[in-house]
């Protein structure tokens, strides 16, 4: 939930936030505490994974969350899609121009005030897909 104060940006929620966005691999919370400790060594797992939540709540960061699955993070907060992994969970921006007049449609068929779409599309990675044909 976005909050009517600002968020105070920390050190450690900078650094954390610049790791996040110098990479585009939608890295989980563990992948982005070891990202960040290249640069504050002394930082706990637990205040990455508080201050990436509380960044996702405050919109500065996305989190794609989908049940079942490590949550991951993403620098990028503009509308845009995603494709996961069903095998190995990874997950990557898919690169097409977000549907124009969801976000309408969506508010007249249900009465929502929307304010923003996601669209995820799942299957086999290029990795995962080769090994899933050879081992057929």
């Amino acid at each position: 939930m976005l909050s009517d104060t600002p968020m105070r940006m920390t050190k450690q929620r900078k650094v954390i936030l610049e790791r996040l966005r110098s990479v585009t691999s939608h890295p989980t919370a563990d992948e982005m505490y070891e990202m960040v400790r290249q640069d504050l060594p002394k930082i706990s797992l637990g205040t990455v994974y508080r201050n990436l939540e509380l960044m996702s709540e405050e919109g500065v960061v996305l989190k794609i969350d989908v049940g079942g699955s490590k949550k991951r993070f993403d620098g990028n907060t503009s509308t845009h899609y995603h494709l996961r992994c069903l095998n190995c969970g990874r997950v990557d921006d898919l690169h097409m121009e977000p549907v124009k007049g969801v976000e309408a449609e969506a508010a007249i068929l249900s009465g929502y005030q929307v304010m923003t779409h996601s669209l995820e599309v799942r299957g086999l990675c290029p990795a995962c897909g080769k090994k899933n044909t050879k081992s057929n």
